[in-house]
């Protein structure tokens, strides 16, 4: 299967590496800085006890001609745009694209660009991030990936792909319904990124102070009761695992977007929280502290353009 995965971040550069480990014929879409730091360092994967350092095939989107089985579309959300236009040389008749992205709304905007059939669902979940070399360190076991066609099901080309990834050592799953699986996924990362970048603190933090695990469990019910308006309840068996992740003594977990705020950087505010909130007001469904959260954030993005 000859895959392009867009992108060699912390998510995208983990589960790439792991396929080219297992030797899968893996080219990665990069920007020709990155391309550059990648060629002086390798990709390397750190943390865990593992360090791990791989050569990986490169290409820039002026370079970009042949077209892919699978496209692995591992980007911020706030940078899809750019993205949509860089793959299209890659994406063929039979071209199937697989989004790593948080939220819902990068579907449509697949969709409309390349057509439904041609787009999966996908769901990532891992705990890495980038230090200031670009190496990729993993800060927890969690790494899995889960795909499905968007209409609901399985088919020969999850079944493919799927095996392809499980055959790389990837944890990979292939639910009934991959929308519910995106919605689960987005109710986490909300209430996670939501109470560490309000509070500006880790799990462990929020949840040693009084009045900590109220306000998670009730951020964790108003993302929760959006996904139920929208169709795709959470089970409740998930949100009792999620609500005791998030409220777990000394944890020094936080989310990605987190890490942005306390870097000073752009997030995918309006990706994860502006359009979670605008499916909540269509939905007439009260959410405050997510009106709080995204208010928060929408003063973050606001110094960050003027800053620079």
């Amino acid at each position: 299967m000859k895959i392009l995965v867009v992108g060699a971040g912390a998510t995208g550069g983990y589960f790439g590496a792991r396929l080219a480990q297992a030797g899968e014929d893996v080219t990665f879409l990069v920007r020709p800085r990155r391309a550059a730091a990648l060629r002086e360092r390798g990709l390397r994967i750190t943390g865990l006890g593992e360090e791990e350092v791989l050569t990986p095939r490169l290409v820039t989107a002026e370079q970009l001609s042949d077209t892919y089985d699978l496209v692995l579309l591992s980007v911020k959300a706030t940078a899809l745009d750019g993205a949509l236009d860089d793959i299209a040389p890659a994406v063929g008749p039979t071209t199937a694209i697989v989004p790593l992205l948080n939220g819902m709304a990068h579907l449509s905007r697949l969709n409309d660009r390349f057509g439904e059939k041609a787009v999966l669902g996908g769901v990532a979940k891992i705990i890495t991030t980038l230090n200031a070399e670009g190496d990729i360190v993993r800060l927890a076991p969690v790494a899995s990936l889960t795909i499905g066609e968007q209409q609901g099901g399985t088919s020969r080309r999850v079944e493919a792909i799927a095996a392809v990834l499980a055959d790389a050592g990837i944890d990979t799953h292939q639910p009934q319904d991959i929308l519910a699986a995106m919605w689960s996924k987005w109710v986490f990362i909300s209430t996670l990124a939501g109470l560490t970048c309000l509070m500006r603190g880790t799990v462990g933090d929020v949840r040693a102070v009084p009045g900590g695990r109220a306000f998670v469990t009730a951020l964790l019910a108003e993302c929760a009761a959006v996904a139920a308006a929208a169709g795709h309840p959470v089970r409740e068996k998930e949100l009792d695992a999620v609500a005791a992740m998030l409220t777990t003594e000394g944890s020094p977990l936080t989310a990605s977007l987190y890490r942005d705020v306390t870097q000073g950087a752009p997030t995918e505010a309006e990706q994860v929280f502006g359009d979670l909130t605008d499916r909540a007001r269509g939905l007439s469904v009260d959410t405050p502290l997510l009106g709080l959260v995204t208010l928060n954030l929408r003063v973050h993005e606001h110094r960050t353009v003027t800053a620079g």
